[in-house]
């Protein structure tokens, strides 16, 4: 017998979903508009893309902030792989309390911290050995690395405590070394939280716009710093062009990466499974 859903429930749900997307798609609406105002229906027009495509400024902060979310979410990705793997899989080792500390503190921090310490620590580091040359795409980075690596780490160490050890364990009863191990069934069957990990990583970089601009430099502003100086000055509808834009690419990057990660995990769930009864 089927359960009716209440319509309370019913209505929290639409109010929850109206009140989320509501002003995205708002937004969206407006960005084919062709009056200079954001907010006043001038009629329909597809100026405002054309008029991105020619804004030098927001294309290179585009071009830049996609370069440090690449580079600082992969970067991230392979740390916090290793993180998560040291505290799921490794016991209890002397100074566990301290190393997990470190690497979710991150994650509790306020930005405004983080930012203000890794600008001192570069300040400090430029004055002592002159290096950095100056702040700039490698510092952000940097600064990227550290706090998008904790929100692997979790990711990593929360998948690790669903897979079924019996499965490193048989092969490392037939006699497999550890490394072969990690490297043909922990890793394999990490590959879909590690695909989650980067894509998180990958949105909180291009996010990030505290710590973007306590670590950068002339003439490296990201696009958040673009967008959050042109709001300043008065919202026009090449910036709702240029969100639409964003969040359409986003939609299929996560949408993709989500069909592709079922498939892999299903695919290697079965190859791990078939190894082992080849081997037994």
């Amino acid at each position: 017998m089927t359960q009716r859903r209440s319509p309370f429930v019913t209505a929290w749900l639409i109010f929850g979903f109206v009140f989320l997307y509501g002003p995205i798609l708002v937004m969206m609406f407006y960005s084919f508009n062709a009056s200079r105002l954001a907010t006043v229906w001038g009629g329909f027009s597809t100026r405002w893309y054309g008029e991105l495509w020619h804004n030098t400024l927001v294309i290179d902060a585009a071009v830049l902030s996609i370069k440090i979310a690449a580079g600082s979410a992969t970067v991230a990705t392979v740390f916090g792989t290793m993180a998560g793997i040291a505290l799921a899989r490794f016991g209890r080792f002397r100074g566990r309390v301290l190393f997990s500390g470190m690497v979710t503190a991150p994650l509790v921090m306020p930005e405004v911290i983080t930012g203000l310490s890794l600008l001192l620590l570069f300040v400090a580091l430029e004055d002592a050995i002159g290096w950095p040359a100056g702040r700039g795409m490698l510092t952000i980075m940097i600064a990227h690395i550290t706090f998008c690596m904790a929100y692997v780490a979790v990711i990593i160490q929360s998948r690790l405590t669903q897979i079924d050890e019996s499965l490193e364990e048989a092969a490392m009863d037939l006699g497999s070394r550890p490394l072969r191990v990690l490297m043909d069934i922990t890793v394999p069957l990490l590959v879909p939280a590690m695909v989650s990990g980067w894509l998180l990583a990958f949105t909180l970089s291009l996010d990030d716009l505290v710590i973007a601009t306590f670590t950068s430099g002339p003439g490296a502003s990201t696009l958040p710093m673009v967008i959050f100086s042109k709001v300043k000055l008065g919202i026009t509808p090449d910036i709702n062009a240029l969100a639409t834009i964003i969040i359409v690419v986003v939609t299929l990057i996560v949408v993709g990466g989500t069909v592709i990660m079922n498939r892999v995990q299903a695919r290697h769930m079965a190859d791990s499974q078939r190894a082992v009864a080849d081997n037994a």
